[in-house]
């Protein structure tokens, strides 16, 4: 893995980004409302995998990051009007304050243990929110939260959207693809080797916890601008498990799986919701499927039929 981009992995993503940024040109409110959920919820997925497919650990309490993020923005635009810069870093800074608190407990264990006291943790997250009514607005939501009115209507808040993502996403990319993302390739590979040639396993599982859940955020404040609330729901486990399932099926052993994952399972919902009320089935049958079939999720899959191309020429 280096850190340097290859042509037609660039390309993709400059296809997909032209694509993203003509949206709003097709002037319909519901795919720009689609694709701008879409995006939230890569960026989302993306954060994870630094977790997962390069950590090499588990987090079923993921959703806590997302909505540490979105209720810290609009509780500081709505309650007490800050700005949007301020509020925005604000939000980032909190999310990177607590996972860090969080990871210093987290990364004291590892495999199943890790896992649920990451669970743990996000109850704790969830609790706070559904109790502290006064601030949050407990299970009622936090509704109404001010936006900025450059960014109010529809399609401004689209493109400021798509500008925060891909440069979230690119930064992600420079993380990931560093001296940092193959040192926790290592750790992940090898944890014990890993150590014996002088890398500190526990300050770098420390890092990758602090980095997913700092992008968690900015993903889940942008989550809060897009629906002018938050809601409880978001930091409950089950937002957890289907940003977990999201990464699964994207592929986490592939950098950009995830989104590719968030984006199947996000339209894949969307379409199934509209024929039939049994979506809890269909998903339970899409996991199947992966655990079953797809260990290494449609990224993996396209490069095994990639590969099989190439063998047949």
């Amino acid at each position: 893995m280096t850190g340097r981009m290859t042509r037609p992995v660039l390309a993709a993503c400059l296809t997909v980004l032209v694509l993203l940024a003509l949206v709003p040109l097709l002037e319909s409110n519901y795919l720009i409302d689609l694709f701008n959920e879409i995006m939230i919820y890569a960026l989302f997925a993306l954060s994870l995998n630094v977790i997962i497919g390069y950590s090499g650990n588990v987090s079923f309490g993921h959703a806590a990051y997302f909505a540490i993020g979105g209720y810290t923005m609009a509780i500081l635009l709505t309650t007490y009007e800050w700005s949007l810069l301020p509020a925005f870093v604000a939000a980032v800074a909190f999310s990177f304050a607590c996972s860090a608190v969080v990871a210093y407990f987290c990364t004291r264990l590892t495999d199943i243990y890790f896992a649920m006291l990451t669970l743990a943790f996000s109850m704790l997250v969830w609790g706070v929110a559904f109790k502290w009514r006064s601030m949050t607005g407990g299970d009622d939501g936090f509704v109404g939260v001010d936006v900025p009115a450059f960014i109010a209507e529809r399609v401004p808040f689209y493109y400021f959207s798509l500008v925060v993502i891909a440069s979230a996403v690119a930064v992600l990319w420079v993380i990931c693809h560093s001296a940092f993302g193959r040192a926790l390739l290592a750790v992940r590979e090898n944890p014990v080797r890993a150590g014996f040639v002088g890398i500190n396993t526990r300050l770098m599982r420390w890092w990758a916890f602090v980095v997913a859940g700092t992008f968690a955020g900015i993903a889940g404040a942008l989550f809060a601008m897009v629906h002018r609330g938050m809601y409880t729901e978001s930091a409950f486990w089950p937002e957890s498990a289907t940003v977990l399932i999201m990464t699964l099926l994207g592929g986490m052993y592939s950098f950009f799986g995830p989104a590719i994952g968030a984006a199947s399972l996000f339209l894949l919902e969307r379409l199934t919701n509209e024929y039939t009320e049994y979506w809890p089935l269909v998903l339970g049958t899409i996991l199947l499927a992966i655990l079953m079939f797809l260990p290494e999720g449609l990224a993996g899959l396209a490069q095994a039929v990639r590969r099989q191309i190439l063998r047949g020429r």
